[in-house]
């Protein structure tokens, strides 16, 4: 007779292969296969998979409990525990599988399948042949309570919804010791299938608990902050400053009318089990994870029978596939963060809807037949939710801003933060490679405080910190993406900087005037150039003044503004002929022409690969064609070259008067724009004669003398 790993096995080789199911030669399939076989939709916590699409074409269930049935085959076990275990590990998944209509005929039956270890177990007693006798009942026991330990180490449930696990031992059914190297065995399949990295990372702490459970004791010092600890330890190990916060909101709960704080509001968690919380609220902030379970307790408080709460509906939501990449929806997470930001702790506390939020709302609700679970999440009204899966889909096209700023229109969101919601990590990386080119800046630097305004990745920071130790670095972003990568890699790398939110264009709403000492404006103007709206325009150089007068506010008489950005060459009215290499370089410049908003781009055609250019739209082409295809739908948008050196140099007298001084100013190509391009494009003059790429960089040491007179230049 086939073992149940044998059977998995042979059922996979089977689908592979395109055969039908085993037949009656081979002992049948058994029912708990058919079960996992059959099912029509996939029950996965997406904190364990990389790629949402993988599941269109794999079984990850089934995929499961063959790994869970090969490491218990692989442990040196008495005959009586290994088959036991055997039978618990193939039915634990059960409730997961079915098909659709199995799942509906389960559910009149009050068979839980959202809280897949109970309704698991009553698939087996119910499945169960030849009724139901001691060994039926420590299986079903087992498949019941089967993981809770590692939900207990993660904080999902608490400690005494394990105690049932005593019960063989207290009938005499099992010994002290019998019990601990079952349930250590069990497991060991259990996390160990999920992976071999988390089951070496809780088997000691798992043994204490085990310890427990066959002496029929409580671990000591289960509080409400240890759960919350225990809920919380990803972002933690990603740089929480859990303890930090979590006194902070203790204090603000107690300031709203708690009067005992966190324990008062979360009085309703000691018996509640919970379910898919990382995947599902592991992104958002501390205080967003509060404010999201304390709204689904009170929304669970509603139903009296409710002992689980499932975030699981929430967790469906916040994911997308990007090219083949799980990746969180920034767009609904930014959204939802809002909503949360304007609910004070006085409406959490009460449950209380948004009322000012049309377009989203959260909501508690359950499942017919299954009183004793909630699900917990956030409702997008129909025109939000094509609005965000519009947004999606322009990710790949110059239609994306425009979308962008749609939705941001509709939730009341700033226009001007204009996260790069698909690829920021990749954006951040890029930046961060950037550190030898920025190194230059270093020398410059006046005093002991210095701002790094749009600090990216960090990577400036990283280099003040690391050549210059004695200075405070300070870097300032409106992205929150950006805000919030960096925090977490401060606290992660045990960096002195820090980093703030704020606006580049009001820097006295952030920090103190006269508090900074070198301001750094790191190819960021051009970004301020391009994307922000200054009194309703982009491409409008208003913007660039605007953000330099801002710094200029912060500095004292002897502070300094670095430049560094890029530039327009001289004379403008030059004419390249630029010879590409690619065939369809010409159709991407047209389309470039089409889509690019700062200027209008002019050229000429003179063949299938060559044409004549002005010179600065040429490189301002060039710079967009360096990146490649997958940056364009960004790189469009951007106009690195919006001064020639003259205009630039002007620019800051104009602005600052006799209250500053150029100290110092040079112009150069970056080394990096002719390796990518030598492979890319020949570029010559009229004559055919082939020429360097002209400067694309400038580098301007602005400092101030004194404050600005009372009444400066125009």
């Amino acid at each position: 007779m086939r073992s149940a790993l044998e059977h998995i096995r042979a059922h996979m080789a089977e689908q592979e292969e395109g055969a039908g199911p085993a037949g009656p030669d081979e002992g049948g399939m058994p029912a708990w296969l058919q079960i996992l076989s059959s099912a029509e939709e996939y029950i996965v916590n997406y904190e364990r998979i990389g790629s949402i699409g993988e599941m269109e074409r794999l079984n990850p269930v089934l995929a499961y409990v063959e790994r869970s049935l090969g490491l218990l085959d692989g442990q040196r076990l008495s005959f009586w525990i290994k088959e036991l275990l055997e039978e618990v590990l193939a039915w634990s998944e059960t409730a997961k599988g079915g098909t659709r209509i199995d799942r509906i005929g389960w559910q009149r039956q009050g068979i839980n399948i959202f809280v897949h270890n109970e309704g698991s177990a009553d698939l087996y007693l119910a499945k169960s042949p030849g009724g139901i006798g001691d060994r039926e009942r420590l299986a079903a026991l087992l498949i019941r309570t089967h993981g809770l330990l590692g939900q207990y180490l993660r904080g999902e449930v608490p400690f005494t919804a394990n105690l049932p696990l005593r019960g063989p031992v207290d009938e005499g059914l099992l010994s002290e010791t019998e019990l601990a190297r079952l349930l250590m065995a069990l497991n060991r399949c259990v996390i160990g299938a999920v992976s071999e990295e988390l089951w070496q990372s809780v088997e000691r702490d798992l043994e204490d608990c085990v310890l427990h459970i066959s002496l029929g004791t409580v671990p000591e010092g289960d509080g409400l902050a240890r759960r919350l600890r225990r809920l919380r330890a990803d972002a933690i190990l990603r740089g929480e400053d859990f303890d930090g916060e979590l006194a902070r909101i203790d204090e603000e709960l107690r300031a709203s009318g708690a009067s005992g704080g966190l324990e008062e509001a979360f009085a309703r968690l000691g018996d509640k089990t919970l379910w898919y919380v990382e995947a599902a609220l592991g992104e958002f902030s501390l205080e967003e994870f509060v404010k999201m379970m304390l709204l689904a307790l009170r929304g669970a408080e509603e139903r009296p029978e409710a002992r689980h709460i499932s975030f699981e509906r929430l967790m469906h939501g916040l994911y997308y596939d990007h090219k083949g990449i799980k990746k969180i929806n920034l767009y609904k997470k930014r959204i939802i963060e809002k909503y949360l930001r304007e609910l004070d702790w006085t409406a959490v506390r009460g449950g209380g809807l948004h009322t000012d939020s049309p377009h989203l709302h959260h909501r508690t609700s359950r499942v017919n037949g299954n009183p004793d679970t909630c699900f917990f999440g956030f409702t997008f009204s129909p025109a939000a939710e094509k609005l965000i899966d519009f947004c999606v889909e322009a990710e790949k096209s110059p239609l994306y801003e425009r979308a962008v700023l749609m939705l941001m229109d509709l939730f009341g969101l700033r226009r001007d933060a204009y996260d790069r919601f698909h690829n920021e990590e990749e954006y951040l990386e890029t930046m961060n490679g950037s550190a030898d080119d920025k190194k230059v800046l270093l020398s410059y630097i006046a005093g002991s405080r210095v701002l790094d305004i749009g600090p990216g990745g960090g990577v400036l920071l990283d280099l003040i910190e690391r050549e210059l130790p004695e200075k405070e670095v300070i870097g300032i972003d409106i992205s929150e993406n950006v805000v919030e990568a960096l925090e977490r890699r401060r606290r992660l790398e045990g960096r002195s900087w820090q980093v703030l939110k704020g606006d580049a264009l009001n820097l006295t709403q952030t920090i103190e005037p006269g508090s900074i000492d070198t301001v750094v404006f790191s190819s960021i103007l051009h970004e301020l150039y391009s994307y922000i709206p200054f009194n309703g325009q982009k491409f409008n150089l208003d913007t660039v003044r605007a953000a330099l007068r801002s710094a200029f506010e912060l500095i004292p008489a002897g502070g300094r503004i670095l430049i560094r950005d890029g530039i327009m060459t001289e004379p403008a009215d030059q004419t390249r002929r630029l010879l590409f290499h690619d065939a369809g370089a010409v159709q991407r410049l047209e389309r470039y022409a089409a889509d690019f908003a700062g200027r209008t781009i002019a050229f000429e055609r003179l063949g299938p690969q060559e044409v004549r250019m002005p010179v600065n739209d040429a490189m301002e082409f060039l710079y967009t064609y360096t990146w490649g295809e997958e940056a364009y739908v960004h790189e469009v948008q951007e106009q690195f070259g919006y001064m020639t050196p003259s205009q630039y140099e002007a620019c800051i007298r104009d602005l600052f008067g006799d209250a500053a001084k150029i100290v110092f100013s040079r112009y150069f190509l970056q080394e990096g724009y002719t390796l990518a391009l030598r492979e890319k494009v020949t570029v010559t003059d009229e004559a055919g004669s082939e020429l360097p790429l002209p400067d694309s960089t400038c580098l301007i040491v602005v400092e101030k003398v004194r404050e600005t007179p009372e009444t400066p230049p125009a």
